[in-house]
């Protein structure tokens, strides 16, 4: 049985009369959890639900992050707690498990709302402690948003960074054993007395053939009908395993016409030297492929470390002059993973956008923010259009998605704290609330959104002074 020596051990109740004590104490419904027991799920929507006096045993507190729970704190006896759905009439935004054997004392919705409404003293500690458990939860979900969105930055970033770097890695592994058989034909043609004026045309189209693998002046039409006819006259050369050769010569634009000048006085060589120079050139061409490869896998990470580098403003003092261009485009790649399998970016940027003085690594965690919503919302399949232009003295961007859209009557609220139309445990209700904190007080900017079924536009002005 609940008794006024135990309410007064809680300082919010400790404001109340003794008349109001003795009708809290009359009016309490006894609740009692085993060890393990959820007193109320996150997500809970039950309006009924009151404020709950904690008498004996510890409460646990998480929150689901993907799936998973995650401790936010705890509640030991004597507390209360609850008051935070009841005021904001939302959804219970963590889970309350017992930890112990509990004991409770529920206080009706309606009944603590006629407290508060009575006693100012009651209600200025009771919206105390409401601010204070809020921003405690702001804080930790805010730093577990910050290490999900770095933890997919890095999942992206890696899988954009293994493919060129796998093929670097090939390219190199192959080009070694490549050389040394380069260098072994180069030695057994060396021994052989050959005229001079043979050895200059083998360069020569050697050469050739260099510059059409570096200028890519073959089609992919002529390459692959030039590779049958090649492996077609190759095998009637009787070259062993021609269609290694065959590729290689396609690719750097041999024509048959020339292999049968090169091979004329070779034909009834009865050694190596019969085929050695098809092979020659095949390899010294596969060889300038690897390197190419390579290098375009070497300038592909280039290009994503400078990208980060940039996102992040590493380096750079709090407040930089910012290119919004440049802003945006890092951030695009960084989710090249999740756009090239179905989603379609246009561009639509003003060549003459001003550069701003901005918080260069918070204005990209807002394009972030935005961009990433706009691909959930297409579910992978779609077009996203980013439009930029200046007006007066403003730099405007749109970030317009051909998603499912946000239903009209919950389009005022999608800015506040903690308010996320995703399941539970899949959204932590603060991304469009930071980009709002980041655009309005961090910039002093403004942020719009309008919204319909297959277009969702969100409007970011930033002042260019």
């Amino acid at each position: 049985m609940l008794c006024v020596d135990d309410l007064v051990t809680l300082d919010a109740f400790r404001q109340l009369p003794q008349a109001r004590l003795e009708w809290v104490c009359d009016r309490v419904k006894p609740i009692h959890l085993l060890q393990g027991e959820i007193l109320f799920p996150e997500g809970d929507k039950r309006s009924t639900r009151g404020v709950f006096i904690l008498a004996k045993g510890r409460m646990s507190i998480t929150r689901l992050q993907d799936g998973v729970e995650m401790p936010i704190g705890q509640h030991d006896a004597p507390n209360y707690f609850g008051e935070v759905p009841v005021l904001t009439e939302e959804p219970a935004l963590v889970t309350m498990r017992a930890v112990t054997d509990c004991q409770f004392y529920e206080v009706s919705a309606v009944d603590f709302l006629a407290l508060l409404h009575e006693c100012r003293d009651f209600e200025r500690a009771i919206f105390r402690t409401f601010q204070q458990r809020l921003r405690g939860l702001e804080s930790f979900i805010r730093v577990r948003e910050k290490m999900a969105a770095l933890g997919t930055l890095a999942a992206g970033l890696a899988h954009e960074l293994n493919n060129p770097a796998a093929a670097l890695v090939r390219s190199l592994n192959g080009i070694i054993p490549a050389i040394q058989e380069l260098e072994r034909m180069n030695l057994i043609y060396g021994q052989r007395q050959v005229s001079p004026e043979d050895s200059q045309r083998w360069l020569a189209v050697r050469d050739a053939g260099f510059d059409a693998i570096a200028n890519n002046r073959v089609d992919l039409i002529s390459l692959s009908d030039g590779e049958d006819e090649l492996l077609e006259w190759l095998e009637n050369y009787g070259v062993n395993q021609a269609w290694k050769l065959a590729a290689p010569l396609a690719a750097a634009g041999i024509e048959i016409q020339t292999l049968e000048e090169l091979t004329q006085p070779w034909k009834n060589d009865p050694t190596e030297l019969r085929d050695q120079g098809l092979r020659w050139l095949a390899l010294s061409f596969e060889v300038l492929s690897m390197i190419r490869g390579g290098l375009r896998g070497a300038e592909r990470i280039a290009t994503l470390v400078s990208a980060m580098k940039s996102y992040t403003y590493l380096d750079q003092g709090a407040q930089q002059i910012v290119n919004i261009h440049e802003g945006l485009e890092d951030t695009l790649q960084l989710f090249c993973h999740k756009l090239k399998y179905g989603i379609t970016v246009h561009r639509s940027y003003d060549p003459s956008l001003p550069k701003i003085l901005a918080y260069g690594s918070e204005l990209n965690q807002a394009w972030t923010n935005l961009i990433d919503n706009a691909i959930d919302a297409m579910d992978g399949q779609g077009t996203l259009e980013i439009t930029t232009f200046s007006k007066r003295n403003h730099v405007r961007v749109e970030i317009i998605d051909s998603g499912s859209g946000i239903p009209a009557e919950i389009q005022s609220r999608i800015f506040e704290p903690f308010f996320t139309t995703k399941p539970v445990g899949k959204g932590s209700g603060l991304g469009l609330e930071t980009v709002r904190r980041i655009v309005e007080n961090r910039h002093q900017g403004s942020i719009l959104v309008e919204s319909v079924p297959g277009r969702t536009c969100f409007s970011v002005c930033l002042p260019t002074q």
